[in-house]
């Protein structure tokens, strides 16, 4: 309930007034059945918009801690994601991938559909970065179509670090449906896992326009600054 509320009553119609989505090949996006919504990760808007523009409901998975904050900011965080559909992940033990992986299982088995950014983690420059094999994990359990989904200006309009966005029309692309059911029963092959990953990336290059970097947007970010010369 809190999500449709969300999404159509208290947050969704604002949004849609002030940031105007320009949304291109909406066509390719399945209106019935399990699909899979891979997109780039440019900002934390991107968990917004992308939910409020399609009008089936968006699964994605987040932290648990994001549910258990305390206080005026933890409610809204959990407000927050509670209203845009996106489920709790405990991460204690090292088996987050696994639920995670679990859970979007569920949804897909449902006749959901499953939001994933490939990359793992927000760019932290604008370029697309290597995509994490769990997406294709994904694609080959369930047998969804992966629909690739690019967010084209995010980054320019809430910046990493920015609380508050900037007024300025969000613009999003979708690709056509890519079908991996050639795959069938050779989920875990580690090789073949990889080459539908860097499928998906490959179309969310080509979609996006951006540069691609084949490392892992994490170890960019785990990397210590460049002091500054004195």
């Amino acid at each position: 309930m809190l999500y449709w509320l969300m999404k159509y009553v208290i947050l969704g119609p604002w949004l849609r007034l002030i940031f105007r989505p320009h949304v291109e090949g909406f066509a390719h996006l399945p209106a019935t059945g399990p699909v899979i919504l891979a997109s780039n990760h440019l900002s934390f808007s991107d968990s917004i918009f992308l939910p409020l523009i399609v009008p089936r409901r968006v699964t994605f998975v987040a932290k648990a801690e994001y549910f258990t904050g305390k206080g005026v900011k933890g409610w809204l965080t959990r407000l927050f994601f509670v209203g845009t559909g996106t489920l709790p992940i405990d991460r204690s033990g090292g088996r987050a991938a696994q639920a995670a992986l679990d859970a979007q299982l569920a949804v897909l088995r449902a006749g959901g559909v499953a939001g994933i950014y490939p990359e793992g983690t927000r760019s932290p420059d604008g370029r697309l970065y290597r995509g994490k094999t769990g997406v294709a994990r994904l694609a080959l359990e369930s047998g969804a179509p992966v629909v690739p989904v690019v967010m084209l200006n995010l980054d320019e309009i809430q910046p990493p670090g920015k609380l508050v966005p900037k007024v300025a029309q969000v613009r999003i692309r979708f690709g056509a449906p890519l079908d991996f059911t050639r795959y069938a029963g050779l989920a875990g092959d580690r090789f073949v896992e990889r080459a539908v990953t860097d499928e998906i990336m490959y179309e969310l290059m080509e979609l996006s326009g951006r540069e691609y970097v084949d490392i892992y947007a994490q170890k960019i970010k785990n990397q210590p600054a460049t002091p500054v010369p004195a």
